[in-house]
């Protein structure tokens, strides 16, 4: 097997927008994939289970982990800590397997000093209103919460055109399929195929860049 013959996924949304539903729609339709697990200093929400959504941790602890180099990616979001451990990325994709991240554009663009071909998916709610309505439905947030949401997410919105797609999340099974298809898409690129099938190319007298 070649090294870093795995894809990265960065799945990037304001919050609200359905990126964590629609990640883990795709987990159960490519059990392969691997979710990057993200450590936080924010407390967990109802529902949210440790090692499964986010590791929680103090800030102490996040602040030694990335003083250490052991963090892919970090930032600041919402008064909180979030940062990307890097050594279980590194071992996924050279075992070949594909690894998503639900991330932040400004992690994303960390994420991409290191992977430069990682694939961004950029994900949009169909309006603000809509985004307003998911989040009050969702009740994980007190409403002073909901509205520093709404007004961050017109800054991170500016920010879809580093994503190389972009989906709007309107309908659930529409944005799930077309999800689907761009994880379909990177795994036939010429990289991709090369990493995976080294020795078909090898027999086949393909050589690297023609």
């Amino acid at each position: 097997m070649s090294q870093r013959s795995g894809n990265v996924f960065m799945v990037v949304a304001p919050s609200g927008a359905g990126k964590s539903s629609l990640v883990n729609a795709l987990l159960e339709k490519e059990p392969t994939m691997v979710l990057s697990v993200s450590c936080t200093t924010r407390p967990p929400r109802p529902g949210e289970e440790p090692d499964k959504h986010y590791r929680f941790i103090s800030v102490e602890e996040f602040h030694a982990l990335r003083d250490a180099g052991a963090l892919l990616e970090w930032a600041e979001v919402h008064g909180n800590f979030y940062g990307t451990p890097r050594d279980k990325i590194d071992e996924a994709i050279h075992a070949g397997r594909d690894v998503v991240l639900e991330i932040d554009w400004q992690g994303a663009r960390q994420v991409r000093e290191f992977f430069p071909d990682a694939i961004g998916v950029f994900i949009l709610p169909p309006s603000i209103e809509a985004l307003e309505t998911r989040l009050k439905n969702r009740g994980q947030d007190e409403p002073h919460v909901i509205a520093r949401r709404l007004l961050a997410a017109g800054g991170e919105m500016s920010h879809v055109s580093e994503c190389q797609y972009v989906i709007i999340n309107q309908e659930f099974s529409t944005a799930l399929n077309e999800l689907c298809s761009i994880v379909q898409a990177a795994r036939l690129r010429y990289a991709s195929q090369a990493a995976r099938h080294a020795e078909l190319f090898q027999q086949l007298g393909i050589r690297s860049g023609t």
